[in-house]
């Protein structure tokens, strides 16, 4: 099964938010109307990254990445496709 890395962009304010699912659209549409925790302060938000990966624990892997570098600019050069996230 597929799951993807996706990175969100707040409209309102200048944040973004890392996760894993496997219905990027789906998700996107529960960030922006059910959730109650961090996402609920910032709608609405904007899908500006995905990528695919074969199994859960590759998303996994690629997400626990992103969130260690705890780096605006490196989420940054990830959407723009700078750099790779490291597997």
């Amino acid at each position: 099964m597929k799951y993807y890395l996706y990175i969100l962009k707040s409209k309102t304010a200048d944040k973004y938010y890392t996760g894993i699912t496997e219905d990027v659209e789906r998700r996107l549409e529960f960030h922006n109307t059910k959730e109650k925790g961090f996402t609920s302060r910032y709608r609405p938000w904007e899908l500006v990254f995905r990528k695919e990966y074969d199994n859960k624990a590759e998303a996994i892997r690629a997400e626990r990445n992103v969130k260690r570098w705890k780096s605006r600019l490196m989420i940054e050069k990830v959407i723009r496709q700078e750099i790779e996230i490291p597997r």
